[in-house]
């Protein structure tokens, strides 16, 4: 899980890492030093992780706008997933998966989220498609909602809008 160093990518960071330790995985956190690394993904970050053996990274609060290092990724064999919330283009970047509620293309009415009700918003969809396919059996899913407090800690911290879908 490849995280941003302010309160929103900690909290989605750590939203994912719940989940796929529920799921009884042992994901690694990293978080780039904001002085020294800069903001995103880096190809220097990602030929490192890739050193100790990542074959998957998961961007959250980065990673919609950064080209150079997920060529990188591509090109040492990582597949990327990107969760993100920020302003991009309209091309991605190569990732295997990009959800961003503020793509060109997308229809979601939920631009306004930080990238932990991104987050959250992705786990929802996994719980419900592991529930459909009957993935779970003698591990329940987790309850998500006890997680909420994250998203709402990331939500003040971003200062993003507080507001729901007008149906």
């Amino acid at each position: 899980i490849f995280g941003d160093y302010d309160v929103d990518g900690a909290a989605s960071g750590a939203l994912l890492a719940r989940f796929l330790r529920h799921h009884r995985l042992d994901p690694e956190i990293y978080i780039p030093d904001r002085i020294f690394e800069g903001y995103g993904p880096s190809p220097e970050a990602i030929a490192e992780l890739a050193g100790r053996g990542a074959r998957l990274v998961v961007t959250v609060d980065c990673g919609a706008t950064s080209f150079e290092a997920l060529e990188h990724a591509a090109r040492l064999g990582v597949d990327v997933v990107v969760l993100d919330h920020h302003q991009m283009d309209e091309a991605g970047p190569p990732a295997v998966a990009l959800v961003n509620p503020n793509r060109h293309d997308d229809l979601s009415r939920l631009g306004h989220l930080c990238a932990a009700g991104v987050t959250f918003m992705a786990l929802v969809a996994t719980v419900r498609e592991l529930r459909r396919t009957g993935r779970y059996g003698t591990l329940p899913p987790p309850d998500l909602l006890r997680w909420l407090d994250l998203v709402a800690l990331a939500t003040i911290c971003d200062v993003v809008p507080l507001k729901g879908l007008n149906r």
